[in-house]
């Protein structure tokens, strides 16, 4: 546990959370950040990043399957290490739990402990993020819940078990869903109208999909 004394608590790296429909612009977001790039894909979605000579991409292959939390463990941890990198993304976590679960399920029985397990390790994964000293950048894809989900406003959610999409994104500062209006990309950020989200960096609850980094500047 680290401590630290009244008023010297560091500023840390936002950590920054999207989920939406294909084809809304997730994995292109992630040209915003400034600096060094590090993007890990999980779909193969990485045409939107061609000529891009600020991101290095890890995409994994069919053979890293039975494997996944290794391998994520040690190109993060090999990330950090190299100390070149001012951000890194996982793209896409929907993808990325179906492969951790898959191996869960190959090593327990009860139905209970394989989410626990799912659950743990994502959150062990967060907590490796935060700690990381790195902007994190993560995306999902969506689910629609219809009427069944339903509120004033709301029904969307990321395509994620919800106690381990709330484990994974618990030290996450911002979460919001991306979509499409009008031919502009937005990006909800306000909890209030039911879908997943939240802002812990402004007090903004709807932006402008290229603006999600400049609004640490308001």
């Amino acid at each position: 546990m680290r401590f630290y004394e009244q008023g010297k608590v560091p500023l840390t790296p936002h950590m920054y959370f999207v989920y939406g429909d294909g084809g809304t612009g997730k994995t292109t977001l992630f040209k915003q950040f400034p600096g060094r790039k590090l993007l890990i894909s999980f779909d193969l979605s990485t045409n939107p990043l061609m000529g891009d000579e600020s991101i290095d991409v890890a995409v994994v292959e069919t053979s890293d399957g039975p494997k996944i939390q290794e391998t994520v463990m040690y190109w993060i941890n090999g990330a950090i290490k190299a100390g070149k990198y001012q951000a890194i993304a996982l793209d896409n976590l929907s993808a990325l739990q179906n492969l951790v679960l898959e191996n869960i399920d190959n090593r327990a029985k009860d139905n209970r402990q394989n989410y626990q397990k799912l659950q743990l390790w994502f959150r062990e994964l967060s907590m490796l993020l935060r700690n990381s000293g790195l902007s994190v950048y993560a995306t999902a894809h969506q689910v629609d819940n219809g009427a069944n989900g339903l509120t004033d406003g709301g029904r969307y959610a990321a395509d994620m078990n919800e106690k381990t999409f709330n484990a994974f994104t618990s030290t996450f500062d911002l979460v919001g869903r991306i979509f499409l209006k009008d031919g502009q990309r937005w990006i909800d950020l306000d909890p209030e109208q039911g879908n997943h989200a939240k802002n812990r960096i402004d007090d903004r609850k709807l932006i402008k999909a290229n603006e999600l980094i400049q609004q640490e500047e308001h």
